[in-house]
């Protein structure tokens, strides 16, 4: 259990092993939640990751990546039951 002092101005830091126990970096948010009987309890928020995250998730080494009219193509083909 790690104990905290509580400066003039009503603040705590939290000790890097707390910190690293939490999984949270320089920068990340904390978020503490009051609960019922005077405790609190302390997560690290976790961001989603941005959209931009899954491009290219599909494409294939050494394969160039479709244009839109290849798409737009190959699902009328697939609409028309070809392959």
């Amino acid at each position: 259990m790690s104990t905290l002092t509580v400066t003039s101005k009503g603040q705590v830091t939290l000790r890097k092993d707390v910190l690293d126990h939490l999984g949270v970096q320089p920068g990340q948010r904390i978020s503490v939640d009051k609960l019922p009987d005077g405790r609190v309890m302390v997560s690290a928020e976790r961001a989603s990751e941005p959209i931009s995250a899954v491009f290219n998730l599909l494409k294939k080494e050494n394969r160039p990546a479709l244009s839109i009219d290849d798409m737009n193509d190959l699902a009328a083909k697939g609409w028309a039951g070809e392959r």
